[in-house]
């Protein structure tokens, strides 16, 4: 491969790690007539397990054009390969079955990349389930508790339609080059059953007028939202002189309908 690679400005870090690429393919229970959609293959290490299993099909999304230039040398026909960036990628075309997502996110985008796939839940069943790799720190905060520290608009952004489960934390030694960060590997599903709102982004407007000010007490973020913020607060039973941190994911979602009920 030539020296330019991998590169920073995409956040390349290649996992290496046989032990790990396991782990990830393991953690998926691959089955025969599963579809796999994969975001950023890079060299391909772990594409070639996932192929190891036999699984249906698998799209692999490759912003890089040298990388997906060998991975078609490497594979050929054992995968579709798009040359894309993720966020640009229209996941509902690709297939009519719910697929496997797996990726080694990069660091830069990642959080984009998940409220992306977060619209996308349960509209036509595109997700079976994602078992995805982020920052240590990115992981935390989207599986942090009410009152943590980490707790902000990531984990109620993905708690309202996912579960989430921790499976291990990854050294940065499993990567070339080897980034400076721990790595956390998450086992992700799609909830079957959800809070209803009527847009995702109205509940990442609300959370992002309540984390934009996390020490300032909600009676400030409430009166910017609603005219009868009084009324609100003891419909929704909320303490005005409480901080973001200290409401629930609920509660957001509460907070959420009430603002969807006055405006749309």
């Amino acid at each position: 491969m030539k020296k330019k690679y991998p590169k920073k400005s995409l956040g390349q870090n290649f996992l290496i790690d046989k032990n790990i690429i396991s782990i990830i393919v393991n953690t998926a229970d691959i089955k025969q007539n599963d579809t796999i959609f994969e975001v950023g293959p890079g060299t391909g290490n772990l594409t070639e397990k996932i192929l190891s299993k036999k699984p249906k099909k698998v799209f692999a999304v490759e912003m890089d054009e040298f990388l997906t230039k060998k991975l078609h040398e490497k594979f050929k026909e054992k995968i579709v390969l798009i040359n894309e960036d993720i966020l640009k990628v229209d996941e509902k075309k690709l297939s009519n079955d719910p697929m496997i997502v797996f990726g080694n996110l990069p660091y830069n985008i990642s959080t984009q990349i998940l409220v992306k796939w977060i619209r996308y839940i349960n509209i036509d069943n595109t997700f079976k389930k994602f078992i995805l790799m982020f920052q240590k720190e990115v992981a935390d905060r989207i599986l942090a508790e009410t009152n943590s520290k980490n707790y902000g608009r990531l984990a109620i952004l993905s708690s309202w339609k996912l579960q989430i489960k921790k499976i291990i934390d990854v050294s940065p030694n499993s990567f070339y080059p080897i980034p400076k960060v721990k790595s956390t590997i998450l086992l992700i599903k799609p909830k079957k059953k959800y809070f209803n709102l009527k847009n995702s982004k109205n509940l990442e407007k609300i959370t992002n007028i309540f984390f934009n000010q996390r020490r300032k007490m909600i009676k400030r973020p409430l009166n910017l939202i609603f005219k009868n913020a009084n009324e609100v607060s003891k419909k929704l039973n909320i303490n005005v002189k409480d901080r973001p941190q200290n409401l629930s994911p609920l509660k957001y979602f509460e907070i959420c309908k009430e603002y969807e009920n006055l405006n749309f």
